[in-house]
């Protein structure tokens, strides 16, 4: 064996046993995990959604409404005018209510929840019935009571409106009230008219 080979050799087998025996570099710590919020602080969270979103209605302050909404949020309002996504639900209430072709003066609405919101892992279900005075461009307040379900989902840490909801009772409710007037105004006049002809037809036939 050559001399430079055979010390290299010598000094492979030397070091060897030494480097085998050197301590494994230790893991670095793992991040600490946040604990889950209490179902107390969910309920909270939501609640907080709400009164944001109803002082931002009442205030016409429909960019406030924004945050509070996921990316891709379903919003059917009573006349079925479906929005997707935050930018289309703020510019249903923008035309609604402040563009030039605006029907509505103001609104006001008064939420109510039948139970606390049911939670599924990061999925939230609510439902109630909402009691609110539309005040229509003409002068006319249309109090309608709703029936109305929210679906929220945890997005980037916080709850989201997925869906939205309201309708009211086909059957019972001051829009067809005022349909029902006007058809039966209709009628009287159309009876009224009817009257004063069969009566003029009559009084002509006894002067014949």
């Amino acid at each position: 064996m050559k001399p430079m080979l055979a010390a290299a050799v010598a000094v492979l087998l030397w070091t060897a046993p030494s480097l085998a025996q050197e301590p494994e570099a230790a893991a670095p710590p793992a991040a600490p995990v946040a604990a889950a919020p209490s179902p107390e602080a969910l309920h909270d969270e939501i609640r907080a959604i709400r009164d944001e979103i109803l002082a931002a209605i009442a205030k016409s302050d429909f960019d406030a409404i924004v945050p509070h909404l996921h990316p891709n949020v379903v919003f059917t309002p009573m006349n079925n005018d479906v929005r997707r996504g935050p930018e289309e639900v703020r510019a249903y209430f923008d035309r609604m209510l402040k563009g030039p072709d605006a029907v509505l003066k103001s609104v006001q609405f008064d939420i109510k929840v039948d139970r606390l919101t049911d939670i599924y892992g990061d999925t939230g279900l609510a439902f109630g019935d909402s009691d609110a005075v539309y005040v229509m461009k003409s002068g006319m307040d249309l109090p309608i009571h709703t029936r109305w379900t929210c679906a929220l989902v945890r997005h980037e840490g916080r709850w989201k409106i997925a869906a939205f909801h309201a309708s009211p009772n086909a059957f019972d409710n001051p829009i067809l009230e005022q349909s029902k007037k006007g058809a039966m105004l209709k009628a009287g006049g159309i009876a009224a008219v009817a009257g004063l002809l069969l009566g003029f037809l009559v009084g002509r036939r006894r002067k014949a």
